[in-house]
């Protein structure tokens, strides 16, 4: 029997930690999306001084006005493993 989560194995996840201005809280997303995708649309969002619109693994949509960003840290999601290491 598949769980739900090992049936999403092999599909690349990225993390993505975006710092917003006059705020001292980071948002934390893990996405479905590859680095460059994510990175292609912060420099979309960013020129056209528009909305970033990220979604994550469960389906949740953020959003961030582009002149709120003060950074973003983009990187390969590792998975957390829980237990006894052999």
């Amino acid at each position: 029997m598949a769980t739900a989560k090992a049936s999403g194995k092999g599909t690349s996840r990225t993390e993505v930690k975006i710092g917003i201005s006059d705020s001292t809280h980071e948002i934390n997303i893990e996405c479905v999306s590859t680095q460059s995708e994510v990175i292609e649309k912060v420099n979309e969002a960013i020129k056209s001084s528009s909305v970033l619109s990220l979604s994550d693994s469960k389906g949740r949509e953020f959003l961030v006005p582009a002149n709120k960003i003060s950074y973003i840290e983009v990187g390969e999601s590792i998975d957390r493993r829980v237990g006894f290491a052999n």
